[in-house]
């Protein structure tokens, strides 16, 4: 595991823990066990309520009379291009408003997110992210439900996700 971290804060690398609340930096290594993604760089927002996926070629259908979504999940780094298809239930449509003012509709999905030793259910929203260097944004409620706390001054504290089993009926399909 490699820690980047200003000298000031080198003294404070090890700590992953505070309290009971699990410890994380600006950036972290999450798995994503429901839809079949593993190694996926997530950047922490506390400003954003919401989590993000990077989606396109998102399509709507109906599966044994329940809502779900279809989409391509981006998986890698604008320099390591990867993607996969999956399919997950429909939560909801949210309207979202960026940071700039602009509205937009998106789906929402649930599904099961590890992040080092942690493992629970965050909702995404898909959006295009492709001019963004982080494929993944965790937003402050998938925080709060994960019990995590933020250190700004540190990177990837927690080791990379082991990739659980699947929990849910949502699919990564190949």
């Amino acid at each position: 595991m490699r820690i980047r971290v200003h000298p000031y804060l080198l003294r404070f690398a090890d700590l992953k823990t505070f309290d009971h609340l699990t410890v994380i930096g600006l950036r972290e290594w999450v798995a994503l066990p429901d839809l079949g993604v593993a190694g996926l760089r997530a950047k922490i927002d506390t400003g954003a309520s919401t989590s993000s996926l990077h989606a396109t070629d998102i399509e709507p259908f109906t599966r044994a009379g329940e809502k779900w979504v279809r989409f391509t999940a981006h998986l890698g780094t604008v320099v390591q291009l990867r993607h996969r298809r999956c399919e997950a239930p429909l939560v909801a449509m949210k309207t979202i408003k960026s940071s700039n003012g602009h509205a937009q509709t998106r789906y929402v999905i649930k599904t099961t997110l590890a992040l080092g030793d942690r493992v629970w259910t965050v909702e995404f929203t898909l959006a295009c992210r492709k001019s963004m260097r982080y494929r993944l944004l965790l937003g402050s409620k998938a925080l709060v439900h994960g019990q995590l706390v933020v250190n700004p001054g540190v990177t990837y504290v927690q080791d990379k996700p082991v990739f659980p089993a699947s929990t849910t009926s949502a699919t990564g399909v190949a």
